[in-house]
């Protein structure tokens, strides 16, 4: 038999601001699944669990998780990282080359 999940429907502006695919776990039932929420959030995205009906905690696969993390201090994006070489200032003409001469 399938856990109870629901969305929240309540509010419409919190529904809003939670991820669509987000299912919602009561606590009691997430702590008795633990493991199945936990997959759950790898292949199916946030998992959302309540505390009496409020919002309590968000379970998020680790790559998830990593998107949301602040970039490092220094981090450029690629684009202008490059054009911070200074790659337009390099001579890339190449010479006219025929070959070379093998005596056979």
């Amino acid at each position: 038999m399938p856990p109870s999940i629901a969305r929240n429907t309540k509010n419409p502006a919190l529904r809003s601001q939670t991820v669509s695919a987000t299912k919602t776990w009561k606590l009691e039932d997430a702590k008795a699944r633990f493991s199945e929420v936990v997959r759950m959030a790898a292949s199916h995205g946030p998992q959302l669990v309540t505390v009496r009906g409020k919002e309590a905690a968000v379970i998020l696969a680790p790559e998830e998780y990593r998107k949301l993390l602040p970039k490092p201090k220094g981090h450029l994006p690629l684009v202008q990282f490059l054009q911070g070489l200074g790659l337009d200032e390099i001579d890339l003409t190449r010479e006219h080359d025929t070959g070379r001469e093998i005596d056979l």
